[in-house]
């Protein structure tokens, strides 16, 4: 008795089980359909805007035009207007020039027509000869004319006296505290020749100066070619020690 009321309620389970998920089958599908035709009837609706849009930008285009066209056409008109009035202005003064061009040419056709029956006088004269001015006597010895190059500067002569470089220096009042500096510069300057003399630079003396006729007194005498680079050595470097040491770190002072 069991079994046979077992078997009935297994099958009453299937079926209920098999209608529940036909229903929700068919419910998901309903609700597709329904999202489906949303869809559509929003896309029926964007593209009814977009064709009232566009509809809307062709007019608005369309009328603005007319209103553009409309400004515009007056002021063309009057533009055009003007411009025929220029012309025929423009006309007109072309002609007044035309006409006063064919008068003045006409005018001046008759004053060279009247030039050309006048008959003219040319008189010719013969120059005179011109007479050179006589020539000024020549000036006299020793005077300076004017315009003329300076005399060249004469080199001083060469020392022939004797003496000794203790002598010569003593002489020039140099100290003798500072001799040995000045014996050092001087042997390689001129190696205590009074008369040395640089070819190319014209510097001369026991000190080499530059230029010789600065020296007073002549610049191959050694006393005054020694006062010189004391007054030199002193005013430039201070000292003797100083003009010592500049020769020593360059090989010329």
């Amino acid at each position: 008795m069991t079994d046979q009321n077992s078997e009935p309620r297994t099958q009453t389970r299937r079926q209920a089980r098999a209608t529940q998920r036909a229903a929700m089958s068919e419910g998901r599908r309903i609700e597709r359909a329904a999202i489906r035709e949303e869809r559509r009837r929003a896309r029926k609706t964007v593209r009814a805007w977009t064709a009232r849009r566009v509809a809307i930008g062709v007019f608005g285009g369309v009328a603005a035009v007319g209103i553009v066209g409309a400004m515009v056409a007056p002021v063309l008109q009057s533009q055009t207007a003007q411009a025929s009035q220029d012309h025929e202005q423009k006309s007109a003064y072309a002609t007044a020039a035309d006409e006063a061009q064919l008068f003045a040419v006409a005018e001046h056709g008759a004053v060279m027509s009247a030039l050309s029956n006048v008959t003219y006088e040319v008189e010719v004269r013969t120059p005179e000869p011109t007479v050179a001015p006589a020539a000024a006597p020549d000036a006299a010895e020793g005077a300076t004319i004017p315009g003329a190059p300076p005399a060249p500067i004469q080199p001083p002569a060469p020392y022939a006296g004797g003496g000794s470089p203790a002598e010569w220096m003593a002489a020039a009042g140099i100290a003798e505290s500072d001799w040995g500096y000045v014996d050092y510069i001087v042997t390689r300057e001129s190696g205590w020749n009074p008369n040395a003399t640089n070819a190319a630079s014209g510097a001369c003396g026991l000190v080499q100066a530059l230029p010789c006729s600065k020296v007073p007194g002549g610049g191959y005498n050694p006393v005054a070619n020694l006062q010189w680079a004391n007054g030199y050595a002193v005013g430039r470097y201070g000292s003797w020690a100083n003009a010592h040491a500049f020769w020593v770190s360059n090989h010329w002072w």
